[in-house]
């Protein structure tokens, strides 16, 4: 199953164009192995086509023809008519994290709710990117599509407040305190990368959260499948494996992390960490010489 979800999400990911649906329906598949994926895709057309007569008639009533009021119309149509809401009372909750729940119940975090923003937007004509601003996703109108100066963020998981750069300054605040400064160069438009990634790591640290190994031993194995070089990931797909009692799986791993992170400099808490991961190899080692 794994190879069967990387190859398809490795495929979803360089299809052309710039849809998420089709990746984020592959993740899903991770709690949802059976999920056929049809059904969703031509539920987002439906509201895609809904939104955009939606937007119209707003459009007609008010006589304004600004992509400011085509947000407003889109905010209305997702969440006031569809009822789309931030999961706050269940914020971890693996199934937030899955677009077919998402769509089903209407709910989830600001990763999957922006996704579902932006997929609508654009079956709409209203072209909307997101924005993956620490501790808390965002979607944004980019700058040449309205004469206001920068850009119009957005937040989906607030029912598509309006955000101001002071507004954004307060979120990261928030969210991640002064771990990170606030710049400009944080509301830049996402990859399609960036936010499959982003889908992944959230559902991935989910899974470790519920020790539901075998998910969270997917998700890694995902992660490892968009960003190869990513020495963390495959750290934790061998502790991971560890947990599960892959024991040949599991020193592959770590032995092959220790090796290659270990060919520059470290600091003082990596050499700690990399102790700890060798008395986990030299364990492994001495179960697996006991069943030869």
């Amino acid at each position: 199953m794994r190879k069967e979800l990387v190859d398809e999400l490795l495929a979803a990911s360089n299809a052309p164009g710039t849809a998420l649906a089709q990746a984020a329906l592959v993740i899903a598949r991770i709690e949802y192995p059976r999920l056929d994926g049809a059904p969703y895709l031509a539920s987002l057309d439906a509201m895609g086509e809904a939104a955009r007569l939606w937007i119209g008639r707003h459009l007609d009533e008010t006589g304004e023809a600004s992509p400011l009021a085509a947000v407003t119309s889109l905010n209305r149509y997702l969440f006031e008519d569809q009822r789309f809401v931030g999961n706050r009372d269940r914020y971890e909750d693996p199934r937030n994290s899955c677009l077919n729940e998402v769509l089903d119940r209407r709910t989830g975090i600001p990763i999957t709710l922006s996704l579902v923003y932006i997929e609508v937007g654009r079956r709409a004509g209203l072209p909307v990117e997101g924005v993956n601003f620490p501790g808390h996703f965002l979607v944004r109108l980019s700058a040449d599509m309205t004469d206001i100066p920068g850009c119009v963020i957005i937040d989906p998981f607030h029912a598509g407040a309006l955000l101001s750069e002071r507004d954004c300054r307060r979120l990261l605040q928030k969210h991640v305190g002064a771990e990170v400064a606030f710049s400009r160069s944080l509301l830049a438009p996402a990859t399609r990368s960036q936010i499959i990634v982003r889908m992944l790591l959230n559902l991935k640290r989910t899974y470790v959260h519920m020790r539901s190994f075998p998910q969270a031993r997917d998700a890694t194995e995902l992660l490892l499948a968009m960003t190869p070089s990513a020495l963390s990931e495959l750290r934790d797909r061998g502790l991971l494996a560890y947990h599960l009692n892959d024991m040949t799986g599991a020193l592959r791993d770590l032995q092959t992390y220790l090796k290659l992170s270990s060919m520059g400099e470290i600091d003082k808490e990596t050499r700690e960490e990399h102790q700890q991961i060798w008395e986990h190899v030299k364990t492994l080692r001495r179960r697996i010489a006991g069943l030869n």
